[in-house]
């Protein structure tokens, strides 16, 4: 799992990528996050001929967001990546957070 992140003027442009590793062969995946108000289906992920997914964000800079990977619509994962962690509020779940 990756972050990279690329300053613009005022944004910042965000491409997570979650390994094929981690999804083994999974179908799907996107970003579920509070900039997208935590909707499975609002930031789906794109499939690489490696089996790794990716997807690019454009994020408001000077912010933190708390964001996890959803898998085939239903396993959860939290990135390794991540800037820092923070609980999630459900069980010992820990949200990932970015910073830009």
């Amino acid at each position: 799992m990756s972050i990279k992140k690329q300053y613009l003027k005022d944004k910042c442009k965000v491409t997570f990528r979650l390994d094929k590793k981690v999804v083994g062969e999974a179908t799907k995946a996107s970003v579920v996050a509070e900039f997208n108000e935590w909707k499975i289906d609002k930031t789906p992920m794109k499939a690489l001929k490696n089996g790794d997914f990716t997807v690019t964000v454009i994020l408001d800079k000077g912010r933190e967001y708390q964001y996890r990977y959803v898998v085939d619509g239903q396993h959860w994962v939290t990135d390794d990546a991540a800037d820092k962690y923070v609980h999630s509020g459900i069980a010992n779940a820990q949200n990932a957070v970015v910073i830009v």
